[in-house]
């Protein structure tokens, strides 16, 4: 639930969740609307091969990355970014899986001791050579309160992290934690130059001071406000990934129509998180193609305040009956989704598929039952009170999903209330508990960064800062330690599942709709990764010719 790369999700909601049939072997999914812009919709992880390299190509953002130090990156247009600068201990695929990235392994001699034996020879982009030092130093300096990294509470069960060779780093933990190993592969595992990181300091990550990784790409240019390029890392220690483009520049669009119109006319090459109100126009455009990819999120309605008209389950049951969530769907994301069965989407229960179809694709589609919503209201005695839902500016997507929750109250009894804030003030909801004063509601987008539908659900524990609500379950505190404590993905799926099944009885968040990742490639270019493994693949070092 990391909320604000929802916000800036929500600017595009053609990504706002996850329908990845893919990674389960099937590559098509049938939207449950009728009608509207959609239609059928097919999700594959990669788009056709590159057939020969190019000079450069134009990536549009929508929105200028604030950062560029991977401690701060928590949102997309940094991560897109870093995805071909920085590198992790581990590595998303596209197709949802974990492989080896900087550590060519990871040896666990009993539940607490984590043992990550480094690749050799790999490169920092000035030609310094990455050793255990470096590694140390990256990690540790996610756990310095100093650093103020939104990453630092993945580190909470570490105890040391420790050079146990001149090719191995060890943590030491003060209990299992298997999530902490598995967003190796996120930002948290990113590797930089301890040497680089002493001599930036506080400009680190600034268009001053730069950064200085392993993948294979260079930061070569950030012209604050207007655009930055990356050059070829010629020492790149990945063969299969060797970049087919010589440069890649990022331009900064945040108008959604301008945005599709430099997609159409060739501005911009392309794009992820493709604004969905043009699916239309670019489906249907000679410009390039509009595809489909992995995803692993969900638009969901976050509870903020257990202590007002949504204390009692029954009302909490009513609203999430009176959603008409086809309708949301069409509207909000130009009918390319399907409404959500709970709120870790589809896409999360990758690393185990074989469990998907058992633990989520068997729970039932969420009832739309106005009358029976009505009838649970009565029997609250909740008729007539009110629910303050926010909203913004900040998209259109946001004021949908919005008056579609104030119509399905006001329908059976509640006086739903929509309270517009600023776009900075919308993002504060999700960092600053004194902003959710007053609020009842918040629309969310609950996403992995790792296919593991555990890590989505971690932030439903007790005090947990996703927790916005301050919920509270000590069944469910219980079977998520259970959780985190096995090893092995089958068995762990099957322990997250009851996470699922206590979050969908008991409601503190209320699932919506799931989505596809998007991406717009046009005409000349070809290669990229269609899906939300974006934000740590090197995406960019596929691109490239189509012809």
């Amino acid at each position: 639930m990391r909320m604000p790369r929802a916000i800036a999700l929500l600017a595009c909601t053609a990504a706002l969740a996850a329908t990845t049939a893919a990674c389960s072997g099937a590559t098509t999914q049938q939207p449950t609307v009728g009608g509207g812009t959609g239609g059928d919709f097919k999700v594959t992880p990669l788009s056709p091969p590159a057939k020969g390299n190019l000079d450069s190509f134009t990536w549009s953002l929508y929105a200028e990355p604030y950062t560029l130090d991977y401690a701060l990156a928590y949102d997309y247009p940094p991560n897109t970014v870093l995805a071909n600068v920085c590198e992790q201990l581990f590595r998303v695929t596209p197709d949802m899986k974990i492989e080896p990235g900087l550590a060519l392994k990871y040896t666990q001699p009993d539940p607490r001791t984590l043992v990550y034996t480094l690749r050799p020879g790999v490169k920092f982009h000035d030609g310094t050579t990455m050793t255990a030092d470096d590694v140390v130093a990256s990690l540790k300096r996610q756990m310095n309160p100093a650093t103020g990294s939104p990453w630092g509470s993945v580190f909470k069960n570490v105890d040391a992290i420790e050079k146990t060779g001149p090719l191995e780093v060890t943590l030491r933990l003060g209990k299992a934690d298997v999530l902490l190993n598995e967003l190796m592969a996120a930002s948290p595992g990113t590797i930089e130059s301890a040497a680089y990181l002493a001599k930036a300091g506080k400009d680190y990550g600034t268009p001053k001071g730069g950064v200085n990784c392993t993948g294979p790409y260079a930061l070569d240019k950030w012209s604050q406000g207007s655009d930055i390029t990356l050059k070829k890392h010629d020492a790149y220690w990945d063969p299969k990934l060797a970049p087919k483009s010589a440069a890649v520049k990022f331009t900064f669009i945040e108008d959604a129509a301008a945005r599709a119109n430099a997609f159409r006319s060739g501005t911009a090459d392309g794009g992820y998180m493709v604004p969905s109100s043009s699916f239309g126009q670019l489906r249907s455009s000679d410009k390039g193609s509009l595809l489909f990819g992995p995803n692993t999120a969900a638009s969901n309605l976050a509870v903020l305040d257990f202590r007002g008209t949504l204390r009692d389950l029954r009302v909490r049951k009513a609203l999430s009956m009176a959603l008409d969530r086809k309708n949301i769907i069409k509207a909000a994301a130009g009918g390319v989704g399907v409404p959500a069965k709970a709120p870790a989407a589809r896409g999360a229960w990758a690393l185990a598929p074989e469990k998907t179809a058992a633990l989520y694709d068997t729970l039932p589609e969420p009832a739309y039952d106005v009358e029976g919503a009505k009838k649970l209201i009565q029997e609250a005695g909740a008729t007539g009170r009110t629910l303050t839902v926010a909203t913004s500016t900040l998209s259109p997507e946001i004021s949908v999903v919005a008056n579609a929750v104030q119509a399905a109250g006001r329908q059976i009894g509640l006086n739903v209330e929509l309270k517009s804030v600023s776009p900075d003030a919308y993002s504060s909801i999700f960092v600053d508990p004194n902003a959710r004063t007053g609020l009842d509601l918040v629309i969310t987008n609950g996403y992995d960064n790792t296919p593991d539908p555990l890590e989505f659900y971690q932030y439903l524990r007790t005090g947990d800062f996703g927790n916005y609500g301050k919920w509270s379950n000590a069944e469910y505190d219980v079977a998520f330690d259970r959780a985190n404590s096995e090893p092995n993905p089958a068995a762990r799926a099957e322990r997250t599942a009851e996470l699922q099944r206590i979050a969908m009885a008991e409601l503190p968040i209320i699932p919506v709709y799931e989505a596809p990742f998007t991406v717009f490639l046009g005409k000349r270019i070809t290669g990229a990764p269609t899906g939300i493994a974006q934000l740590y693949y090197p995406w960019a070092a596929t691109i490239g010719a189509a012809k």
